[in-house]
């Protein structure tokens, strides 16, 4: 636990925020909940791209990919649509994507959910300035507003907080273009689902996105530069993805590198490193982002950069000069918008001298929106495999889970890590629909250190998926200390 020695508060204290995303947002509502004098600089809107162009949208895209998969799976269920012609003849009606209407839809849902957090930041007496802002030295921010950036406003304060996040790596090679050739951001622009969309990287955006599209209907074609999709994840979590995608028509090129990428007269070719080409109608490029760290002044003020850009933070999300923090993908911590929301918090609280509670990667839950989901909390097989922490894992199928069979639930499972001797709770992977709903027990149990013993206690209800949760963890109560850790 870290703390700062109370400030005087014979004056009211300041704090300027440089960005408004999921962490500036935070910072500068708990700033302001503190009782300091609050200003946000934000050029996009409140919110961000997380809410703006990424997050909100591409999960509301991954909805409705959602409902499409389960208006054309409800047959399975003996749920079966039919339409009736003009002479009375039943019609099967096929499911139907209006991509152009559901975009309109994404991208209202992110504009109300900026101006509900706008909204929010005005109630509590936060001031908010639209325009393009950068450092001025360790204690000012300066906000280019007006039309053209030709006005300029100053603010001074106490406390500094950057969170100006990411922005999609643009490959030379493969340079978007915005109507063919696109990034993450750009594909709320297309009126018509893609004929044939080549995703361009197997991380969890590009995963994610093609798994969408696969969804709504579109043909897709994977590249991935590695043995399986989504490299680094949990093995057995990515080949269960894998086969999700193959079993639904997406082609999977693993060991492929793009080396180019080219508009043609209807659509796009994809030329791979061996030479080999694939054509298709548009591109996606996943293959990374890129902090919004150049120009605004940071190496000025004394703060610390990796050789990529990222901000150097401490664990209170601390920059290298003292009264300077930084929250969100912008920095060395971990990019998700729920992190960057509590380092957010963590700055404000940390600099207005606040208890605080040093972030630990071992307490964060991610969640990778693929059908099904993969949520995952705390240390993984591969840390236990390698020798990091001595442990044992024990996986169980959904399949044998009586509610998933209810849903029609084939893939998936349950897989929990405890350390050995103890039986503590140290880590845990859900690969289910809701996974991201699902993995909150086990987060739980990995932030209080509960026991296998003391989670399989827990009355889970019947049937219900959360009880492959206790299942999983009264088995391991029978493991015996000297067989294989792993099995």
């Amino acid at each position: 636990m870290e703390t700062m020695s109370p400030l005087s508060f014979e004056r009211t204290q300041s704090v300027a925020v440089l960005g408004g995303g999921p962490g500036g947002y935070e910072a500068a509502l708990a700033a302001a909940q503190q009782g300091a004098e609050v200003t946000l600089v934000e050029r996009a809107g409140v919110g961000g791209s997380a809410v703006i162009t990424d997050v909100v949208p591409s999960k509301s895209l991954i909805a409705t990919a959602d409902a499409a998969v389960a208006i054309s799976e409800a047959s399975d269920l003996g749920v079966q649509l039919f339409a009736r012609s003009d002479s009375g003849t039943p019609l099967k009606p096929e499911v139907a994507i209006n991509l152009a209407a559901v975009n309109r839809r994404l991208l209202s849902l992110a504009r109300q959910q900026s101006d509900d957090m706008r909204a929010q930041l005005v109630e509590a007496g936060v001031r908010i300035i639209s325009g393009h802002g950068r450092l001025d030295g360790t204690h000012a921010l300066i906000a280019a507003t007006g039309p053209g950036g030709t006005d300029f406003d100053r603010v001074e304060a106490d406390t500094l907080v950057v969170s100006v996040g990411a922005s999609p790596r643009e490959l030379p090679s493969a340079k978007p273009d915005g109507e063919r050739i696109l990034t993450w951001t750009q594909l709320y622009d297309m009126k018509s689902l893609p004929e044939h969309l080549i995703v361009v990287g197997s991380g969890v955006t590009g995963a994610e996105f093609a798994s969408a599209y696969m969804n709504l209907g579109a043909k897709v074609t994977l590249i991935s530069s590695r043995d399986q999709v989504l490299p680094g994840e949990d093995v057995d979590a990515a080949a269960v993805i894998e086969k999700v995608f193959k079993r639904g028509g997406m082609t999977v090129l693993s060991k492929s590198r793009a080396e180019k990428v080219e508009r043609t007269e209807n659509g796009v070719v994809a030329t791979l490193s061996d030479g080999r080409t694939v054509e298709g109608s548009h591109c996606l490029m996943a293959v990374g982002s890129i902090p919004n760290t150049a120009g605004i002044g940071l190496e000025e003020a004394g703060v610390q950069l990796t050789d990529s850009g990222h901000i150097q933070v401490n664990r209170v999300a601390r920059t290298s000069v003292p009264n300077i923090y930084a929250a969100g993908d912008c920095t060395t911590f971990v990019p998700l918008a729920s992190v960057a929301a509590m380092q957010g918090r963590q700055a404000v609280f940390h600099a207005l001298g606040d208890t605080v509670i040093p972030l630990e990667r071992r307490r964060i839950t991610a969640n990778i929106f693929t059908a099904p989901e993969i949520a995952t909390v705390g240390q993984q097989q591969k840390d236990i495999e390698s020798g990091l922490v001595n442990g044992y894992v024990h996986k169980l199928p959904l399949a044998a889970n009586p509610r998933a069979k209810m849903m029609g639930v084939k893939d998936g499972f349950v897989k929990i890590i405890a350390r050995e001797g103890s039986g503590t709770v140290i880590g845990g992977v859900i690969v289910a629909p809701r996974a991201s709903e699902l993995i909150y027990p086990i987060a739980i149990a990995v932030e209080r250190r509960l026991t296998v013993d003391q989670v399989s206690r827990v009355f889970a209800v019947y049937p219900s998926l959360t009880g492959s949760i206790t299942d999983a963890a009264r088995a391991m109560h029978l493991v015996q200390r000297d067989e294989d850790p792993l099995s």
